[in-house]
Formats: C-alpha cells, sequence, structure tokens
C-alpha cells in the first residue's frame, strides 16, 4: 500500500461507485475504486458506501439502516477490497452487523451498522435548519473559487496545478457541491453550509439513497477543521497542512424519505481541533427543511510542524 497512485479515476455513476460482487456467503469484493488526486487512499466515503451494500444484502427488507459507526484503520490501495459481514445480532425490532474490509490479508476498515423495523407512527422533532440560506440556484460550485483564480497570471506552477486539479476532479464527479456561506452563531460557533446533490441518481430503493448519501457525506467533511484552524496545503510556517486523513466515522439516519438526486443541504461545524486531531459534526436536510441524517467524523489534521522534542534533521 505504499505505492498507491497519485490519481485514480472516480466511477462515472453513483451506481457504479458503490458496485460490489458476491464471492461467497457474507463476502463481498469491490468492483471501482477511486483514489482521490493528493489523497493518501481510496476515497473514504467509497469505502463506508460499498461496506453498507455488503452489509445490506445480509439483512431483511424489513429492516432499514439506521446508523453506522466505522474506523479507518489503513489506507486503501485501488487493489479489489474483500468485504467480510459478521451477522451479530437478529432481534425484533433491530438487527447488527459488522463488516471487515481487507487487503492482501490486512484489515483496513472495520464497521458496525444498526438496522431497525421502522417505527413511523412514533413522535417526531429535529433541530431546524439554519434561517435564510441562499438557494442552490444562487450559490456558485465549489471548484468556481479555483477558476477565478487561475486567471492569476503570477501563480506559481505548484499552485496553478494544485488548483487545476481540484477544478477538474470537481468537475468530473457525479457529485455536485455548492458553498451555501459561513455562519457564526450567537455562541461562537461557526458554521459551513453546502448544498450536495448527485448527478444521474439511478432509481433506486430507500436502502441506497441512505448508501449513497453516506459515500457524499464524507467530501469536504473533515477539511472544515482544517479550514477553522486556519491551515492550508499552500500556506507556509506554521499554517501550512502537513497531513489531513479521516479516522472514524458515525452517521445516524432520521429518515427514510429523501433523494440525493435533489439538492440537500450540509451544515458542518468544528467543535475542536488539537493534538494533530479535529472533530467535526454535520447535518444534512432536504431542500425542504427535513433533518435527514446527523455525522460525526473524527481526522488526523496536523500542521507541518515538527515535533521539539526530536532533534532537527541535518540538511544534506
Amino acid at each position: 500500500m505504499d505505492d498507491l497512485p497519485s490519481y485514480q479515476m472516480e466511477s462515472s455513476s453513483p451506481s457504479d461507485a458503490l458496485e460490489v460482487e458476491q464471492l461467497d456467503v457474507n463476502l463481498y469484493r469491490s468492483k471501482h475504486l477511486w483514489v482521490p488526486r493528493r489523497a493518501r487512499g481510496v476515497f473514504g466515503g467509497q469505502v463506508i458506501s460499498q461496506a453498507l451494500v455488503a452489509a445490506g444484502n445480509c439483512v431483511d427488507q424489513e429492516y432499514a439502516l439506521h446508523s453506522l459507526h466505522c474506523y479507518f484503520l489503513l489506507s486503501a490501495a485501488p487493489t479489489p477490497i474483500l468485504y467480510h459481514v459478521d451477522r451479530v445480532r437478529e432481534g425484533r425490532s433491530y438487527a447488527t452487523r459488522a463488516v471487515r474490509a481487507q487487503q492482501n490479508g490486512k484489515t483496513i476498515f472495520i464497521m458496525l451498522c444498526s438496522f431497525q423495523r421502522p417505527e413511523p407512527w412514533q413522535v417526531v422533532a429535529q433541530q431546524p435548519p439554519p434561517q435564510d440560506v441562499p438557494s442552490p440556484e444562487q450559490c456558485e460550485f465549489v471548484y468556481e473559487h479555483n477558476e477565478r483564480h487561475l486567471k492569476n497570471q503570477n501563480l506559481t506552477p505548484h499552485v496553478r496545478k494544485y488548483l487545476q486539479d481540484y477544478v477538474e476532479e470537481r468537475r468530473a464527479s457525479f457529485l455536485s457541491i455548492k458553498r451555501a456561506g459561513i455562519r457564526p452563531s450567537g455562541d461562537g460557533t461557526t458554521y459551513v453550509l453546502y448544498w450536495y446533490k448527485v448527478n444521474g441518481m439511478p432509481q433506486c430503493s430507500k436502502a441506497f439513497q441512505k448508501y449513497i448519501l453516506s459515500y457524499i457525506s464524507d467530501s469536504h467533511f473533515i477539511g472544515v477543521a482544517q479550514n477553522i484552524a486556519g491551515l492550508n496545503s499552500l500556506k507556509s510556517g506554521r499554517q501550512r497542512l502537513g497531513m489531513m486523513s479521516s479516522l472514524d466515522h458515525s452517521i445516524f439516519f432520521y429518515s427514510d424519505d429523501f433523494d440525493c438526486g435533489d439538492w440537500m443541504l450540509y451544515v458542518i461545524h468544528a467543535p475542536s481541533v488539537g493534538s494533530g486531531r479535529g472533530v467535526v459534526h454535520g447535518r444534512m436536510y432536504t431542500r425542504e427543511g427535513k433533518l435527514v441524517a446527523v455525522m460525526t467524523q473524527e481526522g488526523v489534521v496536523r500542521a507541518d510542524i515538527r515535533d521539539p522534542s526530536k532533534p532537527a534533521k541535518p540538511k544534506l
């Protein structure tokens, strides 16, 4: 896994991105894997969603996915991943599945996910979305900011390549993302808002909608912690980003009725960054304001700063 390619194309459709093939009872294998540019390995959201597809195939359809908790243990190479499903528990109301993802005999990812017999007659309450959020039609795509910077003739080759790569990757993706603003709240919390929409979304089950949402929930998520900390790959000194990578990810679903093929509002904030880590919380809403899911992720967020207890390496 140390010789990962610098770039592996994203699948052209959400169906291809999530596709796995069954090899045996409780055993599945990936078919398409995406290594984003400048990433350490396969996109984490794809590993999550493929693991969910495998787990969902091992659960009675009367149960609906309601939560997942996972850890990224090793960077995944763009070679087939094996997903082993353990049918941990079968209850009257809940069923639990564990998924272990392996490459070259090593466990690279583990997940526990829980499925529930829906209880739509129960009480519903939710935190509302932020007020006065501009509509998707009023917002610009995340890559448009970089496109404007590319018109600057004074950019260094490194910066120009960095911006071009981001623009090309986002333009080619089936996931459209628009910036909806940054909102400070009265308690000092800063919220970062995005609109997400999956292009080419197929006619699919409610379960598959959740798998797709799990895929897209990992995009631009831990990056909010990087931004709150003032880190950037293009900066220098203590503000230069040294490393950013997901450690774990959790999702709690509170609706079975949504469409990732329509614009959805992602509200994200980062409560803390420290000790080379950052944690982010997110809420995903439909365009009409219904809360669909709540997410949490912790990741490595390191500034390019040397440990003062270690001697500096001599320059030759």
